[in-house]
């Protein structure tokens, strides 16, 4: 597209001495014809560019309206493209590659090429991700009405919101918006969302406030947790919790204690360590848990 190539263009005037139509025309695989309406369009739209014949001779931007190169420095931009490649990896085109090149095409010398930094922010469910995080991104941009069918744990329903936020916390990736059912802002887990479409319904952009995305928000812990795992457990609760969620006991095993937020995910989760957890409180998830390993066995336990 046009824009896309006077975007990168700009970026290598930004960057760069001085550089020749030739090398631009390369670079972006059109004609020099081509560069020189380019140049002409972005001169048309206020950018100081001078042209300069002869040897040694080529396109710049006027002095004084250069960036300063050390605005950015060799960290600034590997930082900056960890940020895109990072976005890319759950984008369902190549928006953010292109992005990409445009930089490091502007940047040469300041991307070494030994990237220390690489974030995938892909899942399991990227197939189905990636088009609902761009049905999304269309929809805010053009301020229109969001509409989903929604599977909570206190059930299903159809939903109507305001898109303003694509949130990413923790592993996973929430819309946040102004509900019309709730008359209120609300987040909506992306994996808990079918047959998401951008409406032709425009929406005036509100007040909006910054989301609150604090872990005691999000996951709210009204639930407080206490067990007894066996030492061979230590890596999974590290790993999950962190070192400080367990103390070791005069037997050698875990003193667990945490807070959790959902009595059904609490139990799912517990019961993934099979024999080797011990729940001491809260009660009721104690009894839950007799209750269904008595019903697993029942199960198992037909001929």
């Amino acid at each position: 597209m046009k824009i896309d190539r006077l975007i990168g263009i700009l970026s290598i005037l930004l960057q760069k001495e001085m550089i020749t139509a030739p090398e631009l025309a390369g670079h972006f695989e059109v004609s020099r014809r081509t560069i020189n309406r380019d140049i002409e369009a972005l001169c048309k739209a206020g950018i100081p560019i001078e042209t300069m014949q002869g040897a040694g001779g080529g396109i710049c931007i006027t002095d004084g309206y250069r960036m300063d190169r050390t605005l950015l420095t060799s960290r600034d931009m590997q930082m900056i493209l960890a940020g895109l490649r990072s976005l890319d990896s759950i984008g369902g085109s190549r928006y953010y590659s292109q992005l990409m090149e445009k930089i490091q095409a502007g940047s040469s010398e300041f991307v070494n090429g030994k990237e220390s930094m690489l974030i995938d922010l892909s899942s399991w469910y990227k197939t189905s991700l990636a088009p609902k995080i761009a049905t999304i991104q269309d929809s805010v941009e053009n301020r229109h009405m969001l509409s989903f069918h929604y599977y909570a744990p206190s059930g299903e329903s159809d939903r109507m919101i305001e898109p303003y936020y694509i949130v990413f916390k923790w592993t996973s990736w929430y819309v946040y918006g102004w509900c019309t059912d709730r008359n209120d802002f609300r987040m909506f887990k992306l994996n808990r969302m079918d047959k998401v479409i951008e409406t032709d319904k425009p929406y005036e952009c509100r007040n909006v406030p910054m989301p609150d995305l604090s872990t005691e928000k999000i996951f709210p812990g009204n639930i407080k947790v206490k067990a007894l795992f066996t030492p061979d457990m230590k890596w999974r609760l590290v790993e999950e919790f962190g070192p400080d969620c367990f103390s070791e006991t005069k037997e050698g095993r875990l003193f667990f204690t945490a807070d959790y937020t959902d009595p059904d995910n609490l139990i799912t989760w517990l019961l993934t360590f099979g024999e080797k957890v011990e729940v001491i409180e809260p009660k009721e998830v104690r009894e839950r848990i007799l209750k269904t390993a008595e019903a697993i066995g029942r199960v198992y336990g037909r001929k």
